[in-house]
């Protein structure tokens, strides 16, 4: 992991976007006048007839995305992961999901990292809402690499795709040319007393803390859930009883996102003792990235203490 680069995933989006339109004619870029915030704005620097800004209209920009979708194009949405999943909900079901439609959903700013915008800007419910629906594909890259290749795989595959998005700067995790295995959990560090299942910038997180906990001698091991659906359960299963306990890490309500949907996949199959890290049925609020991770606990410390707790259930 390297910490001497940091790059936000909405960043590595916008020029992964911009770099495939140049490339694939097929692609059109729209968002809800937050191009600059998304970083929609190099599609639209790059390939200008082909980035449609329609305003601040959530419901508007999926319904003609869908549109679009109908006429052999490959749509790119984007706008922030609370007003893109919230508002345009009924829109994205029925007019993406219910239809299966060649559309790409890209919510960026998504969880708490948004920072002093504050909880009504914070998206803590959208990979709830999305893995919800039929149809729909979510996909939550840990790091700039893998934002660019999850904007190719989202482009060459045939039907809906939620991008999950991050503003807060993140370490560089892979190497530029590992190969992104569609719907597969990677494992990034491998340990025997406990597996970390994390997602998005929380990956970091966990790395950052299994280091932690290997000074006391406890071996974690590290994996990136970076599809939360299609869910790679054998790998859960598999990770969970190699190392006989689990947490999951998500900065996102532990109600419906990672962590509920490996406790879906351990239940009634697997007696490990598990926990989930993320907010707990509340929202966020105004603060930096860093004060907020912290607040939550999620922060490596934080991590590493839940790890013990877990342990602790393990050996009882």
């Amino acid at each position: 992991m390297s910490e001497s680069q940091k790059i936000a995933t909405r960043d590595a989006y916008g020029k992964a976007l911009a770099a495939l339109a140049t490339e694939n004619t097929r692609i059109v870029a729209l968002d809800a006048d937050l191009s600059q915030s998304t970083k929609s704005v190099e599609c639209a620097k790059a390939c200008p007839e082909r980035f449609f800004n329609v305003g601040i209209a959530e419901a508007n920009l999926i319904s003609v995305a869908a549109g679009m979708s109908t006429m052999g194009k490959i749509p790119f949405a984007s706008s922030f992961a609370v007003f893109i999943t919230g508002r345009a909900f009924e829109q994205i079901r029925n007019s993406v999901c219910y239809p299966r439609l060649n559309v790409k959903i890209a919510g960026s700013h998504a969880g708490i990292t948004v920072g002093e915008d504050g909880g009504s800007h914070q998206a803590i419910a959208d990979i709830s809402l999305m893995r919800s629906l039929p149809n729909m594909t979510v996909l939550v890259p840990a790091d700039a690499a893998a934002t660019r290749w999850m904007v190719q795989a989202a482009a060459e595959y045939e039907g809906p795709v939620y991008l999950r998005l991050g503003r807060f700067p993140c370490p560089l995790i892979y190497e530029e040319n590992r190969e992104f295995k569609w719907g597969k959990g990677e494992i990034l560090r491998m340990g025997k007393d406990i597996v970390i299942f994390a997602c998005g910038i929380m990956t970091a997180a966990a790395l950052e803390a299994a280091d932690l906990l290997a000074a006391e001698g406890i071996s974690a091991a590290v994996a990136d859930i970076h599809t939360i659906k299609p869910l790679d359960e054998e790998f859960i299963l598999e990770m969970t009883s190699h190392c006989g306990a689990a947490l999951t890490v998500e900065e996102h309500s532990i109600i419906g996102g990672l962590g509920s949907a490996v406790a879906e996949v351990l239940a009634g199959k697997s007696d490990a003792p598990f926990a989930r890290c993320g907010l707990i049925d509340s929202f966020g609020q105004s603060g930096s990235p860093e004060a907020l991770l912290k607040h939550y606990g999620l922060d490596a410390e934080t991590l590493a203490t839940r790890v013990k707790q877990v342990l602790a259930q393990k050996q009882a």
